[in-house]
Formats: C-alpha cells, structure tokens, sequence
C-alpha cells in the first residue's frame, strides 16, 4: 500500500469513528432532553401519553439535528 493509499484509509477510518462518536452524543442528548421533558416520575414503565411525547420529541430533536448538519455540510462543502 503506498502512502497515498494509507492516509486515504486513516482519514476514512477517522472520519467512521467520528460519525459513530456523533451517533452515541445525538442518542444520549435525545434521551437527556425528551426523558426529562415527558417523563417527570420515572416508574416501571412508560404511560402511553409519556411514550407519544418521547416518540414525537425524538422526532423533532432528529429533523432538527438534521437540519442543522446539512447546512454546516453544505457551508463546508462551499468554503472548500
């Protein structure tokens, strides 16, 4: 493998790890913000109306967590 190819696959690898590190932060803000908004007494289980504001709040946090990563995508994209 020459040089070239090495730092391809370090810089490919990197950039795994760093999604994957993304991945574990966006899952654990998601449950830190939503378990605290919709279920204010823990018990055995969730009620139906805690489990539909954990879902919907999920979703929002994602399309906004989506929404914010493709325009600083879009801005790197344009400063290179």
């Amino acid at each position: 493998m020459d040089t070239e190819a090495a730092k391809a696959k370090f810089i490919k690898e990197v950039r795994a790890q760093y999604a994957v590190e993304n991945a574990r932060q966006l899952i654990e803000k998601i449950n830190e913000h939503c378990f605290e908004k919709c279920v204010p007494k823990p018990g055995a289980s969730l009620s139906n109306s805690e489990q539909t504001c954990f879902t919907q709040c999920m979703e929002k946090y994602m399309s906004a967590w989506n929404q914010v990563s493709t325009s600083y995508i879009g801005r790197l994209q344009r400063e290179h």
